[in-house]
């Protein structure tokens, strides 16, 4: 029982040190169109790391016009700070991630449990019939 405890602990320190800074992004529109720089060090898996190049900064303070006119993006040629527009955002987190794909899998794994028992309750007792499911139901209507 103290094994478990201990390895419940660990899996709860992993999901902190992984979910301590999720990664930012600063989005730089310029006049109509528009791309999205990532900030932190995080990988970025759906990025194209030629293309867009990386900034050292980590936090969103440093998303700003001037950032976004710093970067040299080439749909912000010929741009001034009036036609930059900036927006920060963060994508989920690893802890975000595992508690959603915890709440999946519980979900899917009550599912077949209940599967599985009512199966195993028709192979051990024979055919359940209409009337043993209905058992504890009164009639309405006088029908």
């Amino acid at each position: 029982m103290n094994r478990l405890y201990i390895f419940f602990a660990l899996c709860a320190f992993i999901v902190t040190i992984l979910a301590a800074s999720p990664p930012s992004f600063c989005k730089c529109t310029c006049f109509t169109n528009s791309t999205i720089i990532p900030l932190s060090s995080h990988s970025s898996g759906g990025f194209d790391q030629s293309t867009t190049p990386r900034s050292t900064a980590t936090t969103c303070a440093t998303c700003n016009k001037a950032f976004c006119l710093s970067q040299r993006l080439p749909i912000c040629k010929d741009a001034e700070e009036k036609d930059v527009y900036t927006t920060c955002f963060q994508r989920d987190s690893r802890k975000d991630q595992i508690v959603v794909l915890t709440f999946i899998s519980g979900t899917v794994g009550l599912l077949v449990w209940a599967a599985v028992r009512k199966f195993l309750e028709k192979r051990k007792g024979g055919e359940v019939r209409m009337e043993d499911t209905q058992r504890g139901y009164a009639p309405v209507g006088g029908r």
